[in-house]
């Protein structure tokens, strides 16, 4: 796993051993970045239960301009400084090792571009997706990137459906991606 491109292209991540963590695949991680490669530039970015925050860590690369990284694990949050350090972007971001939504409780920032990987069948990325708009995290011209095992990542959830809109899916592997955009 590595930084594809901007001011830390190449550099390898550090990731966490076991199947704990489930990295977004390289594919995936580079469709997602060309979905959004005018996007990023200038933008404010959350990344949600972020694993190795390297989904973070390429927004920066490519000119974002500051990221927050959120993971409960320890040894996750670990991983991230680390990769932190190795980019040279810790200027641009804060690693938080804490509940990510215990941190939707909690913040009141707003941001661009919002991650959303939660460990697969966990019901977390509905319960999320309800915090930033309870708590009124989004823009309306937020963009949300879901990633998920459910091709339909609103399933038995219909309200919550009414309050996005679908920009775009797309699947790898096992992994749906969904982008969304808040409608209101």
């Amino acid at each position: 796993m590595r930084i594809i491109t901007g001011s830390a292209r190449g550099v390898s991540l550090f990731t966490l051993a076991g199947e704990n963590t489930r990295p977004t695949s390289e594919r995936a991680k580079e469709a997602v970045f060309s979905m959004l490669q005018f996007e990023i530039e200038g933008r404010r970015v959350l990344d949600l239960f972020a694993g190795s925050g390297q989904m973070g860590l390429e927004a920066l690369s490519r000119g974002a301009e500051f990221a927050v990284l959120v993971d409960k694990s320890r040894e996750a949050a670990a991983v991230i400084e680390k990769n932190v350090a190795k980019t040279k972007l810790g200027e641009k971001c804060r690693v938080i090792c804490g509940d990510s939504l215990d941190y939707l409780k909690k913040q009141k920032d707003r941001f661009d571009i919002v991650w959303l990987d939660p460990p697969y069948d966990s019901g977390l990325l509905k319960q999320a997706l309800g915090l930033l708009l309870e708590r009124d995290f989004l823009k309306p011209s937020t963009t949300l990137v879901c990633e998920s095992r459910e091709e339909d990542i609103f399933a038995g959830a219909e309200e919550l459906r009414k309050q996005f809109l679908v920009v775009r899916k797309t699947k790898y592997g096992i992994a749906h991606v969904t982008l969304l955009k808040p409608l209101s």
